[in-house]
């Protein structure tokens, strides 16, 4: 069954720091401890080496062929106390069967050493580990000499030593080592538990700014935070800042619906108190209420778009291919302007070019700016789409031109501004330009006026355009499987 991690992330940090350096400090406890026991044997099997050769170097043997050493002549006086804990033995090897303790120090009194049997090279030193009197644990070492030539008799020198001053170096280093690891734990601990303090300090001046936030007495995080954080804070900033964009902009929106449905409200109750007191006036109240209605009608629809593009800007996932709107509308405007006898010439389309945003508004500000071209154009509309070099955010290109009268260039900023009507004249409510110009503006493109190659009115409109486009230029792809380019004509 799995453990459930703690929520905090300070303990987190913790546990993880504290798991890690303790198995750091007990494996480096367990290797020095390892290494320094390793070094104590090896020491101490040095010294008895020292001791096999002095004994070598004092073993005699008569001309009968007895041993001879003489404990005088040896330098410790270990050898002599029964029981010291240092001894020394030689075992004679001839026949089958050793004969043990032939000699022995004085310190081991009655007992004698039991070394395994094994065949040693003559000269060459063998360490074990022996019980000896009183069952203590000895370390012992041997070698094996012959006194002369073409004799068969061979001597085994033994030396051995009690272990119990290295083991209690041994333990004593060990409780030495152990209780400085232990200091050395928990200063690595409290220096992680200052490191996890100092480190999301950070968080808790983060978490007070969002109170501050929340609580209304700020607008933003302010501050200065790690280079690790400052990303995150910029772009809760950024979030913020959007979100008060989109707060005021619908107050706005909402306060200009509600100021255009009041005036068109009052102008319909003023209409019907004229049609009260003057009868004769009655007959034009329908007409006059059917107007302001639709002038009712396409402020909210105008608002409508603001707010669906304000939602849909910066949206994941959203799109509209561009090749299947600019066909649906120009064939819309072809019938509805079908009187005219219009031509609408479609330039070449890129396959896959899309919109990054709704449908709807892409409908909405292409057929604004057709319709708009229709209403001057003399007999032909051209409309071409493109993509825009890369060059930061991925746009598109939409240009919309008439062979009309067009625009003069000191009027044309004017003829985006909401209903503005250069033409009286003319149909409209003077909103169509505005809603292209508003609509893009939330989109974070732009739409320019100027004058075309036809002659007329030339609208350039720059959206952006989503980075999935498939992008050909040697293959043209027709709109919606039309040909290069498409010539419509309006039927009467």
């Amino acid at each position: 069954m799995a453990v459930p991690l703690p929520r905090s992330l300070r303990w987190r940090l913790l546990a993880a720091t504290f798991v890690g350096t303790a198995v750091a400090v007990l494996l480096a406890g367990w290797l020095l401890s390892g290494l320094f026991r390793e070094h104590v044997t090896q020491q101490f099997v040095a010294t008895l080496a020292t001791e096999l050769d002095q004994v070598t170097a004092r073993f005699e043997v008569d001309a009968n062929g007895q041993p001879l050493l003489d404990p005088a002549r040896l330098s410790d006086p270990r050898w002599t106390r029964p029981y010291s804990g240092l001894y020394w033995q030689i075992d004679e090897m001839a026949g089958t069967v050793p004969r043990r303790g032939v000699l022995r120090s004085r310190s081991l009194w009655d007992a004698e050493l039991q070394a395994p049997a094994d065949a040693l090279a003559d000269g060459e030193v063998h360490v074990h580990e022996v019980a000896g009197p009183g069952g203590a644990e000895l370390l012992l070492v041997e070698r094996t000499v012959r006194m002369a030539a073409g004799r068969t008799t061979v001597w085994r020198l033994l030396v051995a030593a009690d272990r119990r001053d290295t083991a209690a170096a041994v333990a004593h280093f060990n409780r030495l080592l152990a209780a400085s690891l232990a200091v050395l734990l928990g200063l690595l601990m409290a220096g992680a538990v200052t490191q996890v303090v100092v480190g999301l300090a950070p968080l808790s001046a983060l978490r007070r700014g969002l109170n501050a936030v929340r609580e209304g007495r700020r607008q933003l995080l302010e501050g200065e935070f790690p280079q690790e954080v400052q990303p995150l804070v910029d772009d809760f900033n950024g979030v913020l800042q959007r979100n008060t964009e989109i707060v005021v902009r619908a107050r706005t929106q909402a306060g200009n619906l509600a100021h255009a449905i009041k005036t068109s409200l009052a102008v319909m109750a003023q209409g019907a108190i004229s049609a009260q007191q003057h009868p004769e006036t009655l007959v034009a109240l329908p007409a006059f209420v059917t107007d302001q209605v639709e002038v009712v009608r396409r402020h909210v629809n105008w608002h409508l778009a603001r707010s669906r593009a304000a939602a849909a800007q910066g949206m994941p996932g959203v799109r509209a291919e561009v090749g299947p709107v600019v066909q649906a509308l120009v064939r819309v405007m072809s019938r509805v302007h079908a009187e005219r006898g219009l031509q609408f010439d479609i330039a070449v389309v890129e396959p896959g070019l899309a919109f990054a945003g709704e449908e709807q508004d892409l409908q909405e500000m292409l057929g604004n700016l057709i319709d708009n071209a229709c209403k001057w154009a003399r007999s032909s509309v051209h409309i071409a789409a493109s993509r825009v070099p890369e060059a930061g955010t991925p746009q598109l290109r939409l240009v919309v031109e008439d062979d009309g009268p067009g625009i003069a260039a000191e009027e044309r900023k004017h003829a985006l501004s909401r209903g503005v009507r250069l033409d009286e004249a003319a149909p409209g409510s003077g909103l169509g330009l505005a809603i292209v110009h508003e609509l893009a503006e939330l989109y974070g493109g732009n739409v320019m006026l100027g004058s075309g190659r036809l002659g007329g009115l030339k609208a350039e409109l720059l959206l952006p355009r989503t980075r999935s486009a498939m992008l050909s230029t040697t293959a043209p792809s027709l709109l919606a499987g039309d040909v290069a380019a498409t010539v419509y004509h309006a039927e009467p």
